[in-house]
């Protein structure tokens, strides 16, 4: 009982599909400013994503080594803790209490 409305519903996708499509390529002949704008900017979008995965290809490697820490440790070549200062625990003076959220 499903399959006649699966039908009409996938129809009714289709014809959309179709009616916008038919439109699109009457306006995309008609050479109005709307569609010379939408030209310039279509061939701009697909110039510059040629141009950025040329780019990459030439000049990815380099960036990924330029941010890429080699190395063991916490961060690539980082040291787990600077030696100079100690941990958390033993951070002030001697005499220095723990502020609670009270004080």
């Amino acid at each position: 009982m499903d399959e006649p409305w699966d039908f009409e519903f996938l129809s009714r996708i289709a014809d959309s599909c179709l009616s916008f499509l038919s439109e699109f390529v009457d306006d995309w002949l008609a050479n109005d400013m709307r569609v010379c704008i939408f030209k310039i900017l279509l061939s701009w979008l697909i110039f510059s994503l040629i141009a950025i995965h040329f780019a990459w290809k030439v000049y990815g490697n380099t960036v990924n080594d330029m941010y890429y820490r080699q190395g063991t440790g916490q961060n690539g070549g980082t040291p787990d803790t600077a030696p100079h200062l100690s941990g958390w625990e033993s951070r002030g003076g001697a005499g220095d209490t723990l502020k609670t959220h009270r004080d």
